[in-house]
């Protein structure tokens, strides 16, 4: 059975966040319509969006941003909903919801002020603490999940026969290979450098550890891909390795593509995994550059390339978009932020990107990440016990809603030495928690509607 909605007007923007809403998030099938008579005259199950509601129907109040094609500073009020906050609040009798869950979803998921605010860090990356999300203590909550799943709530209980889709919590592990060895194949004129700076800063014990490898009585710490490959056997994972095979730079320093045994590495991460490309730092909206490190590595494993991590989540949006596009790029990893965990576009699944600079929908696949090792680490400070609390409640949280948790880590970390000890065993950890038998309690207010799929 299709709804049937009644709206102001049909846009780029209407039909993008409805899909995303009620087509994808909650399976339900629905037509758009202009024509209040036909609304009016339908008997089957239907909701008005609008600016005033017609009579008894179901319907959520709309504010304007679905109807303009331009973009301008945002003025909304807020609202406590469900143990969340929401934006574009909106008030009178017969709401569905006290906020327009609509307009609320397509700010977030478009991600509609990282197009306003020129405010960056020293990578030139959207800042976390930008975010609305972040100022009002929901980065860390799937807003956009839980607001479709209170709307499924609302609409089932007036069409009890509506159908509703179940959706399944999915992981996705992620592995970022930005050095594949510390030591190994760096060629002549790197590993004579490193030792001549281990010298001068004096590190005995890692001129020690050097040595050993290039001899060969020592494992590189950076290679923990066997450890990896047991884990997927374990864990029935299907992982998603991005390489980094740009030329070395102060922010690039993996092994030459050229290398003969870094090409053998990469085929074997391509017969376990499916690998993209992780575009170099220095390929920044340089397109020419990033073409050639896609067909670079294309080339090595004999396939063409259709996924992407930016390398430091260096994105500027639509631009790094738009360049992935360009380049016949299907699906992007890169929707996360280095110094926060959580949602940044709002939502755990994914969607395709909403290029507002030019007002339409692309057929580039987002899949947003909700936690990176470097950031628990590196800019939270957290140790590993804090680390895996962390991500289990992320965890929680996804699989409350049917999300999607995707996670992002290193071969370096995995490798376990000197600033990771202990992270390979936080990992196996959480996989356990991920993968085990019984479900976390369900919030009443985040639970999926039960009804026929």
């Amino acid at each position: 059975m299709k709804m049937l909605v009644l709206v102001p007007k049909v846009t780029g923007r209407v039909m993008y966040v409805f899909d995303l809403v009620l087509k994808q998030l909650l399976g339900i099938e629905y037509d758009l319509t202009t024509d209040a008579e036909q609304f009016k005259a339908f008997e089957e199950p239907k909701l008005h969006y609008g600016m005033q509601r017609l009579g008894d129907e179901p319907f959520v109040k709309a504010v304007d941003i679905l109807f303009e094609r331009h973009i301008h500073e945002q003025s909304f009020r807020t609202v406590e909903f469900e143990g969340t906050v929401a934006p574009y609040a909106v008030y009178g009798q017969g709401n569905l919801l006290p906020f327009d869950v609509f307009a609320a979803s397509f700010f977030l998921v478009s991600r509609y002020e990282e197009y306003l605010s020129q405010v960056r860090d020293q990578y030139g990356r959207f800042r976390a603490e930008s975010t609305w999300m972040f100022e009002n203590g929901m980065l860390q909550k799937p807003l956009v999940n839980i607001w479709a799943l209170a709307l499924g709530n609302k609409l089932k209980s007036i069409y009890p026969n509506l159908d509703l889709k179940r959706t399944k919590f999915t992981f996705i592990p992620t592995y970022d290979v930005d050095a594949a060895w510390a030591y190994k194949c760096k060629g002549l004129y790197r590993t004579v450098g490193g030792f001549l700076k281990d010298l001068t800063s004096g590190d005995r014990e890692r001129i020690r550890e050097r040595h050993q490898v290039l001899r060969g009585k020592r494992k590189d710490p950076f290679d923990s891909f066997d450890f990896q490959f047991e884990l997927q056997k374990e864990f029935k994972l299907k992982p998603i390795y991005f390489i980094l095979c740009g030329d070395y730079d102060t922010n690039d320093k993996n092994i030459s593509i050229r290398k003969p045994a870094f090409q053998a590495l990469i085929k074997r991460l391509g017969d376990y995994a499916d690998v993209g490309i992780h575009p170099s730092f220095s390929s920044y909206l340089d397109i020419d550059k990033l073409r050639m490190e896609i067909d670079n590595l294309s080339e090595v494993l004999h396939r063409p390339l259709t996924k992407s991590r930016q390398h430091f989540l260096r994105m500027n949006l639509p631009r790094s978009y738009q360049k992935l596009i360009e380049l016949d790029i299907s699906d992007d990893y890169t929707m996360g932020f280095a110094s926060q965990a959580g949602f940044r576009a709002g939502i755990a699944d994914t969607f395709r990107f909403y290029d507002l600079e030019n007002d339409m929908v692309t057929n580039l696949r987002v899949h947003p990440f909700a936690l990176m090792d470097g950031t628990m680490r590196d800019y939270l400070n957290l140790d590993v016990e804090t680390s895996f609390n962390l991500a289990t409640q992320l965890v929680d949280e996804v699989k409350a809603v049917g999300g999607t948790f995707i996670y992002l880590t290193h071969n370096e970390t995995l490798g376990g030495e000197k600033r990771w000890v202990g992270w390979p065993e936080i990992y196996r950890q959480l996989l356990e928690y991920i993968t085990k038998a019984s479900e976390p309690a369900v919030p009443e207010a985040n639970r999926r509607v039960e009804g026929p799929v």
